[in-house]
């Protein structure tokens, strides 16, 4: 049995271990994150009783819960000091149980634990590597953690604990699309457009696919219609209500069909990436009164968690440079021409509201700035 620090990964096998240990948490399994302060964390979503008492048995401090600020000041019942990118909170062990955790965890939880304020904590050095591979793995940030003592680390490994450097989680994110190449393509004829191809593109260590869907020949085109859609289960494929993405979808295929080519890139990115479990979650706050950027931020999430390079990579792979850009929202024109391709023009992509999504519409402009009113 090694008694020593586990070697060093090579850059190439970081992004693998990155997701196996994004997996691990999914899975209620703990992850140690090394660095100057070893941290066992386990999420607070996922946990069973038989991870409860791995932090406990292999924890040399006190379990502490980190959190996203807006989530933290709920918790601690306390406002939380502006520009704090986490927080932490003493956990008492009559709290450390599966309800207790999930309650501190989730907003839209009713767990007694849920209406108990907790204690400030000091917050570990590796606490936003934490919060950023439990949002990896699309679970709630919310992670119980303990420190480890440096030195043997035969129990950890016994037990099959992945050990990943903080500093790499980190940086991880920025590097999400490294890899990125096209998998598969085929003919694919749609109702309205049956000139059209799907190609599937996937990030090296990655199991997240993104689509292309080709109507036309847009290759050939010199700015073709570019539409950036991310996936909604529930407007897209269910046709629900309380959004505009089904209509979206649709309508683009049928104005690129009516222009005679262009690209709809469908990116993995449900919920403004925060996932579609999340998203059921924000939608259960709305309900509560919040908007959907409120929703979100309470969640633990950032209002928009999107990242648009992947977009831009897949139009370079198909060879488009110039695009009209089918879209509301000022970001997306931002990100293409931040990523070098050339946005030649904006096409309005708006649609009426239905009596059921007309206050999401109405945040979408107030406090996201998409110009629906054109």
């Amino acid at each position: 049995m090694n008694d020593t620090a586990p070697t060093t990964p090579t850059p190439r096998l970081i992004p693998r271990l990155i997701h196996r240990a994004a997996s691990d948490l999914r899975r209620g399994v703990p992850v140690l994150l090394t660095g100057p302060e070893p941290l066992l964390i386990l999420s607070a979503e996922t946990t069973g009783p038989s991870g409860i008492e791995e932090v406990r048995t292999l924890g040399t401090s006190r379990p502490v819960l980190i959190v996203a600020p807006v989530r933290g000041a709920a918790v601690l019942r306390r406002p939380v000091e502006n520009g704090s990118l986490a927080v932490a909170a003493m956990l008492p062990d009559a709290l450390l149980t599966v309800n207790g955790l999930r309650g501190f965890a989730d907003p839209t939880a009713r767990q007694a634990a849920a209406r108990t304020a907790l204690e400030p904590a000091p917050l570990p050095a590796a606490a936003l590597a934490a919060l950023t591979l439990a949002k990896l793995g699309r679970l709630l940030p919310a992670v119980v953690a303990v420190t480890i003592a440096p030195g043997p680390l035969s129990d950890l490994e016994a037990r099959g604990v992945i050990s990943m450097a903080a500093a790499d989680i980190l940086a991880y994110p920025a590097g999400e699309t490294t890899g990125l190449q096209r998998i598969a393509a085929a003919p694919v004829p749609l109702n309205g457009a049956p000139d059209s191809r799907v190609v599937a593109f996937r990030a090296e260590a990655s199991a997240i696919e993104h689509l292309a869907i080709l109507v036309g020949s847009p290759e050939t085109a010199e700015a073709p219609l570019v539409r950036i859609h991310s996936e909604c289960f529930t407007g897209d494929l269910l046709g629900s209500m309380r959004c505009d993405c089904g209509e979206q979808l649709r309508g683009a295929i049928q104005k690129m069909a009516e222009d005679g080519a262009g690209v709809l890139l469908y990116l993995a990115q449900e919920g403004r990436g925060i996932g579609l479990i999340n998203k059921l979650r924000a939608y259960t706050l709305q309900d509560r009164g919040l908007d959907t950027l409120d929703a979100n931020r309470v969640l633990g999430w950032g209002a928009d968690e999107r990242n648009f390079l992947v977009a831009a990579l897949m139009l370079v792979d198909l060879g488009i440079k110039r695009v009209r850009l089918l879209t509301n929202n000022p970001d997306k024109l931002a990100a293409l021409a931040a990523c070098g391709v050339e946005v030649v023009g904006r096409e309005a992509h708006a649609f009426a509201p239905n009596g059921v999504n007309d206050e999401y519409l109405n945040t979408k402009a107030a406090r996201f700035g998409h110009m629906l009113d054109e």
